[in-house]
């Protein structure tokens, strides 16, 4: 309940997160350091080192998935349009936010129905960022053109909307 009241998330995401096991908390090392200078008495992260971790049945997480669909919790479809909203606000492009949702284990046709069905206007959102980024008018030589090429296509954007920016948005 708590990963999914901080943010959404995929199944496989959710799956992957539940089946690792949690961590103990441990002070930083300096802090450690410091207390075992002052005293030479255990502290909290030894006696949670001691303790053993708690398996997790792949069952359980299962049902724990399961019980998320059944209440409409889970849902990789609004998942990935609310990642493909979030992501393009940040000046990300349609390729780049496909690569991360994949990573995420949306399936493949999810992910192509969301990029459809989404409203966000690729060509305009390449030439804000550009134009954030290199100032307006846009550079036109070829080694500063390069370079806002080089940065669109590292934020996903594809070739045609890059070179929709010089030829639809010429002042």
């Amino acid at each position: 309940m708590r990963l999914l009241g901080q943010r959404d998330h995929g199944e496989a995401e959710l799956r992957r997160k539940l089946l690792t096991p949690p961590q103990p908390f441990t002070r930083p090392s300096s802090y450690k350091n410091r207390k075992n200078q002052q005293s030479s008495s255990p502290t909290v992260a030894t006696a949670a080192k001691e303790k053993e971790v708690e398996e997790i049945c792949p069952e359980q997480v299962e049902q724990v998935i399961a019980y998320c669909y059944e209440h409409g919790w889970l849902d990789d479809a609004r998942f990935a349009d609310r990642y493909i909203a979030g992501r393009s606000r940040r000046g990300l492009g349609a390729q780049r936010i496909r690569s991360e949702l994949m990573q995420k284990g949306v399936d493949k046709e999810v992910i192509n129905l969301a990029l459809e069905n989404c409203e966000v206007d690729w060509c305009t959102q390449a030439y804000e960022l550009a134009t954030r980024k290199f100032g307006q008018p846009l550079p036109v030589d070829w080694k500063e053109k390069s370079k806002v090429l080089r940065y669109l296509l590292y934020r996903g954007f594809f070739q045609e909307e890059i070179q929709s920016i010089y030829r639809d948005f010429e002042d």
